[in-house]
């Protein structure tokens, strides 16, 4: 395996494309995000009049970061915001030991009292209220098994990272993404969400909760880890969801103009985003967002880009672009060492080597 690092380690209503988009802790109006040019470019933010200033201060990366999650939000839809979430009422439907470890299948409420999120949870047989531990939530690839993967209850050995992961001491939780596993889900509009992207993050938004209700787990301590569809749905999150305090993306991303040249039709199911088509004909440059400004607006938390060579879905030429765009907002909190990349000679896959590199990173920093 070839290691590359770029730094040293240190120790729910639909909108239409008028409306009023909710961001974040703020509301703006459509009209009033300034439209950039390109999105490579993470240097500068518009003024309302379009005229660029090249960003000096926290403060002026903070307006930018808003505008990107204006664009991303005229993609996905709104990021939901109820002011009274409905209740995770969490149940426990079995449980077994495996190892050293529990093993519980359970299910959750997200945004509906009607449907529940089936998924797994690990926590180490030792874990004890008074020794809170750091837990990691594990995001499948496209898979029809959904969270059995991860779970280690089959599909491919190097993609059971939650099962991994706790029996590294982390608690670990391991949900279906809508329409796998054990969730059925349509996609249709009705539900609220215009994107299966967006309804992704709001349930792993909602899993981020149940992870801080545990009495197991220290919620200054979450992070999250993904494989293809796992990698870019931990992004997605992470972007919107702070209390993601580190991340790593396995062959989940590359630009968009550098995802099969262009061609986006693979983003525009609606698993994913389908205004990509609908709205921008499929054209990388009418796209409001890319993950040049995704992966920027992690900062100043460790994220760990995991990107072999010879991935055939992500070309790993459009990563090094996105974590050189990156790297400056990263300088600009003093903590260019949290953003890493490694580019293992491998294909479309987790092997142990490229694995070792993705838990060493957490452990680093997420544990005490």
């Amino acid at each position: 395996m070839a290691v590359k690092m770029f730094v040293r380690r240190s120790a729910m209503a639909m909108l239409s494309v008028a409306a009023v988009l909710v961001v974040e802790s703020f509301v703006v109006a459509d009209d009033a995000v300034p439209t950039y040019p390109e999105h490579q470019d993470v240097s500068y933010v518009l003024s309302a009049g379009g005229k660029k200033q090249p960003i000096t201060t926290k403060a002026e990366w903070e307006t930018r970061r808003k505008h990107i999650a204006a664009g991303i939000q005229t993609v996905m839809g709104p990021l939901p915001k109820p002011e009274k979430p409905v209740p995770l009422d969490m149940k426990v439907t079995e449980e077994e030991k495996v190892g050293t470890l529990v093993r519980k299948r359970i299910t959750y409420h997200t945004d509906s009292a009607e449907r529940t999120v089936p998924a797994y949870l690990f926590i180490p047989a030792d874990a004890r209220a008074d020794a809170k531990r750091p837990a990691i939530l594990c995001l499948h690839q496209t898979t029809g098994i959904g969270k059995k993967e991860p779970a280690g209850l089959g599909g491919n050995p190097n993609l059971h990272y939650a099962l991994h992961l706790a029996q590294r001491g982390y608690v670990t939780l391991a949900p279906d993404y809508p329409s796998f596993g054990d969730y059925p889900y349509d996609f249709a509009p009705s539900h609220g969400y215009i994107s299966g992207s967006m309804k992704a993050i709001y349930d792993n938004i909602r899993a981020v909760d149940l992870l801080q209700s545990l009495p197991e787990v220290d919620s200054e301590r979450i992070g999250c880890i993904g494989h293809s569809l796992g990698g870019h749905n931990t992004m997605f999150t992470a972007f919107f969801e702070p209390r993601i305090k580190c991340l790593v993306s396995n062959c989940g991303f590359t630009r968009f103009h550098k995802y099969y040249g262009g061609a986006l039709k693979g983003w525009t199911s609606n698993r994913y985003m389908p205004l990509i088509n609908d709205r921008y004909g499929n054209d990388p440059n009418k796209v409001p967002f890319d993950f040049p400004e995704i992966v920027a607006g992690f900062a100043p938390r460790p994220f760990l880009a995991s990107s072999p060579t010879r991935d055939s879905n992500f070309e790993v030429s459009g990563v090094k672009d996105t974590i050189a765009a990156a790297l400056p907002i990263y300088k600009l909190y003093g903590v260019e060492s949290a953003l890493q990349a490694n580019y293992p000679e491998c294909e479309h896959d987790f092997p142990e080597d490229v694995r070792k590199v993705a838990y060493d990173f957490f452990d680093h920093y997420l544990k005490k």
